[in-house]
């Protein structure tokens, strides 16, 4: 199993001093958490797509290919791209070419947004958020995988005998997660591609996440890329630790309240018996994020948000500590008991390429190949 952190990269006053970090300082706090999470045995490094204040991660393949160049281990992923305003001309390009700069240490997870301003300010229209994300995911994926593409849709111009470049590093497009809190229709489209689901469920109770989860897996199954237990899983979370909870609690509070996306609603209390938020001690991080097995199964990757809110870097790379010396040796032992052998680990690179390989050996074509679209109805 994968553990890791993704940031949004939100530039927020730190309610405890009224300090705004400038913009240089929030994208070298990036950079240092980056390089801190590999220091201490995370195994991966996700960043979001924004393109509005107070947001700074506006181009992640600039950020994550400085960071490939500063580390050797991490896997370097997004947790948005986003499907609906970026080109996937664009997209196919840039995280190939990220693909090989970082020797394959890619993933990505797309997204629609959920900002409507941003949808005009590259030619688009929110309301179609979801057929743009069917149909422009449609493309990327026959672009990383035709040498020469012959296409026509509705939302950009056709295309006509083009290869995108660079190809894909050893032919092995970059695995994609596609990321969804609330629409059944992107947990359908996982299912269809055989990709992976990542419920972001930061926000949300354990019956929703549930839902959406099963759905993802049930409909894997139908599309015959396996049995719903080998469907390709991942979680978000929310964790602020201190080796005392009643300390956690006490520091934690004011970031909370003041949080641009959620504060001024529910207590801090209330959030955290609805949601995944853990604001403790370390074992009841480790408790918690242990129950979440409960309701989603066996799952392949767990990322953590843990700068967000004004939160300083030295808190944040002190929470890191906590999380990879402490938290994350004893998820790795207590997720891999019992885990049936039939489950799979989250894709990386080799095992893409060692399993093209084993097809290849083998004259198989590998799991069902999709043609078409899924439905958006």
């Amino acid at each position: 199993m994968q553990f890791g952190i993704f940031t949004v990269g939100d530039v927020t006053t730190d309610p405890t001093n009224g300090r705004t970090p400038t913009e240089h300082e929030r994208i070298k706090a990036m950079v240092a958490i980056a390089l801190k999470a590999e220091e201490v045995g995370l195994d991966v490094f996700a960043t979001g797509e924004h393109h509005n204040p107070p947001f700074v991660p506006s181009s992640p393949t600039t950020m994550l290919g400085y960071i490939a160049a500063r580390t050797e281990r991490l896997i370097l992923s997004t947790s948005t791209t986003l499907i609906t305003t970026n080109d996937p001309v664009k997209i196919a390009e840039d995280y190939a070419m990220l693909q090989h700069l970082a020797d394959g240490r890619v993933d990505l997870m797309m997204g629609r947004g959920n900002t409507g301003p941003v949808y005009p300010w590259f030619g688009q229209d929110i309301r179609n958020g979801i057929p743009l994300a069917i149909e422009n995911y449609a493309l990327l994926h026959d672009l990383w995988r035709k040498d020469v593409v012959d296409w026509k849709g509705t939302f950009r111009s056709p295309l006509q005998g083009f290869t995108s470049t660079p190809r894909p590093l050893d032919g092995v497009p970059p695995f994609v997660w596609h990321g969804s809190i609330r629409s059944p229709e992107i947990a359908e489209q996982a299912a269809y591609y055989g990709d992976g689901f990542f419920h972001n469920n930061i926000f949300w109770p354990a019956e929703h996440t549930q839902r959406m989860i099963e759905l993802y897996r049930s409909r894997y199954a139908h599309y015959g890329h396996g049995t719903a237990e080998q469907a390709i899983v991942g979680l978000g979370g929310q964790v602020f630790m201190r080796k005392n909870s009643q300390d956690a609690v006490r520091e934690f509070r004011p970031y909370f309240d003041n949080a641009p996306v959620y504060g001024h609603g529910p207590s801090l209390e209330e959030f955290t018996a609805q949601t995944p938020l853990t604001v403790g001690s370390p074992q009841e991080v480790i408790e918690k994020t242990l129950s979440f097995r409960e309701y989603a199964g066996d799952y392949q990757r767990q990322l953590f948000l843990m700068d967000h809110a004004g939160l300083p870097l030295k808190t944040v790379l002190e929470q890191l500590d906590l999380l990879g010396e402490e938290v994350v040796p004893v998820l790795r032992a207590e997720f891999a008991k019992n885990r049936p052998a039939n489950v799979p680990d989250a894709p990386t690179h080799a095992s893409l390429l060692a399993r093209k390989d084993a097809d290849a050996g083998s004259g198989a074509d590998g799991a069902a190949e999709t043609t078409g679209t899924p439905s958006v109805a």
